[in-house]
């Protein structure tokens, strides 16, 4: 917290407060620092340097300038070898940023390559500084009220603040109800920001800048050969991998036996070697669900030590008690649940591990994209043949097996005609809109989209657009908070800085062939893993929620979307949402995304607001 108002901080013993509201991401040291206008602290993870000369914050040999950062740097090495003659103390990975800032100030920020949050205070320039890594692997939350700027990695941290009302933000809201999440820099709450992706924000007591050190849409796509491509990309993906198995702790991977995780398996064992490389694999009762056969496989090809967790009801059930109880989001992706439980079995033998996020939105890897290359086709047919395959369609009965074809199918037909972002949010998205606001206030149009530049080919823009928001709103956050919960540290290493630019210009044609996803990576992955897993039809992991929520969850959702509860919460139409129920519990359609979606806002409005 810093103040650039008042003569001084007006409540620096919430300090405390907040960094225990934080332990679980970082349960091994805490350190504050205080003066009367700011106060840092840190709650710190043990993974490069366990010494406790590597505590933070970090300051310079003045003491004027504070530094704090939670992530992962990977050219630390190279930063010290840059500013050999800095007086370091430890042999810690965030220490060298002191000595870059010192050199380049607010720019410092574009040389990092890692993921991270960064706060450091100024006491010479008077200013604040708090940045995120380009794709937004680790949160930063922010309120500026009157003057005085507290931020946090998590948002309930901020919830100590004596002025802070929690008010609904209902622009947020209209993005969480079509979306699955609010876009950044928005939260649910008016008086809390985020610092978004790419972004350093600069607050003095002039003024609040926005440095945007980080442009994705900016990069265009490039003429590349196939061969040179491949050659290039398994460079990448191996040196990302090199760099982010270096850690003082135990190594793992979470992997389903798909591609995006086998790749990154396969590469752990080459770059760390199988001795003590752990993969972890998540199983559920639902045999359409479970996918623990093939993450076997790929362990006993890697040489891996192999532990699976088993997803049943009641585990399930637990971990969204936790979930809802101690996170102050409303993650709406139930692969969330799952994603803990693996978080917890992988805490008691590893303290990093590697996931794939990232793969699908840079290489390619989504149904959709393969559907937004058919919708021209499609709806370049006669009227009455479009027509006589909806009929056919809507005919298919209701199905609760994991990303059914009956499904896709009905969201693709029903929606191919749309502009092209339009039935990305449709194909994607939760299948709500406003109108389950009561007074439907807001018509968001292509504003969800107005970044985008309009000359790139279709399919270039929504895989920008699930960079920029689905990525790092939704998917980064689900598996933050699901291992932060368990002090787990979760890589990326699909989201290397150089992996990304090089990702983000190539042909789209390279990522999506025909009904082809991950084109390229698959071509790849054909050098490297046996067939079976390279060509396995994406499944991804998730939940059965369709069944969940006529079962397991039955009364939990009746009481949480009770016609007369919903009514007084003001927000969503009580008659729209009982249809909602009626049909799913009738198998006349499957309203499982949005029922959850909703089930899952209603329980963050009861646990935080007190609705």
């Amino acid at each position: 917290m810093v103040t650039f108002g008042a003569a001084a901080l007006r409540a620096p013993g919430a300090l405390d407060r907040m960094g225990r509201s934080l332990s679980h991401r970082g349960p091994d040291d805490r350190q504050l620092l205080v003066d009367p206008r700011a106060a840092l602290g840190t709650e710190r993870l043990r993974i490069t340097d366990p010494t406790p000369d590597a505590a933070q914050p970090f300051t310079d040999p003045s003491t004027r300038v504070w530094l704090s950062c939670n992530g992962a740097i990977y050219n630390a090495e190279a930063l010290r070898t840059q500013y050999a003659t800095y007086p370091f103390r430890s042999d810690s990975d965030v220490e060298p940023l002191l000595p870059l800032y010192l050199d380049l100030g607010v720019e410092a920020v574009a040389q990092i390559d890692g993921m991270f949050a960064i706060a450091v205070w100024d006491m010479n320039a008077q200013h604040l500084i708090l940045a995120r890594d380009r794709s937004g692997e680790k949160p930063l939350f922010y309120t500026n009220i009157d003057d005085e700027v507290w931020f946090a990695s998590e948002l309930q941290p901020l919830l100590e603040h004596p002025s802070l009302v929690r008010r609904l933000d209902r622009r947020a809201l209209a993005d969480y109800l079509r979306l699955g999440y609010a876009r950044e820099p928005r939260t649910m709450l008016t008086g809390i920001r985020k610092v978004e992706a790419g972004t350093a924000i600069v607050f003095s007591a002039r003024s609040t800048r926005v440095h945007r050190y980080w442009r994705p849409e900016s990069i265009e796509p490039q003429d590349i050969a196939v061969p040179e491509a491949r050659e290039r990309l398994a460079l990448l993906l191996q040196t990302a991998v090199a760099k982010q198995v270096v850690a003082d702790v135990p190594v793992g991977v979470f992997t389903s036996g798909g591609l995006d995780s086998s790749l990154l398996a396969l590469l752990a064992s080459q770059a760390r070697g199988t001795l003590g490389l752990h993969t972890f694999a998540v199983g559920f009762p639902d045999p359409s669900y479970d996918e623990r056969a093939y993450a076997a496989q790929l362990a006993g090809y890697v040489g891996s030590r192999h532990i699976e967790v088993t997803a049943d009801d009641d585990r399930l059930r637990d971990a969204l008690d936790t979930i809802s109880t101690r996170v102050a989001e409303p993650v709406a992706d139930p692969a969330m649940l799952p994603t803990y439980l693996l978080a917890q079995a992988a805490r008691e033998h590893v303290g990093v591990v590697l996931s794939g996020e990232g793969a699908d939105e840079l290489l390619g890897g989504y149904p959709t994209y393969v559907g937004h290359r058919l919708a021209p086709r499609f709806t370049s047919l006669p009227g009455l043949a479009r027509r006589a395959i909806r009929s056919l369609v809507g005919r298919l009965p209701p199905s609760h097996a994991k990303v059914p074809l009956e499904f896709l199918l009905k969201r693709f037909t029903a929606h191919a005609a749309a502009g092209v972002l339009e039935r990305h949010v449709a194909w994607f998205g939760t299948g709500l809109d406003t109108r389950v606001f009561l007074d439907r206030p807001l018509d968001d149009g292509d504003e969800l989209f107005d970044y985008l530049p309009a000359e790139h080919d279709a399919l270039r823009r929504v895989m920008l657009f699930d960079y920029r928001t689905y990525l790092p709103d939704n998917l980064l956050a689900k598996v933050d908070r699901a291992t932060m919960l368990v002090s787990l540290e979760a890589r990326s290493p699909f989201l290397d800085r150089d992996v990304v630019a090089f990702a983000l210009g190539l042909p789209t044609e390279l990522k999506v062939r025909k009904t082809h996803t991950k084109w390229l990576l698959k071509q790849l992955g054909e050098r490297w893993l046996p067939q079976a897993i390279v060509r396995r039809r994406k499944r991804g992991l998730s939940v059965p929620v369709a069944r969940w929520l006529n079962g397991r969850l039955r009364d939990y959702l009746d009481r949480l979307l009770a016609p007369e509860r919903v009514r007084d919460g003001g927000l969503l139409d009580p008659a729209l949402v009982a249809q909602l129920i009626s049909e799913h519990r009738g198998n006349r359609a499957n309203h499982a995304r949005a029922l959850w979606t909703l089930l899952i806002l209603e329980r963050w409005r009861e646990r935080w607001l007190g609705a």
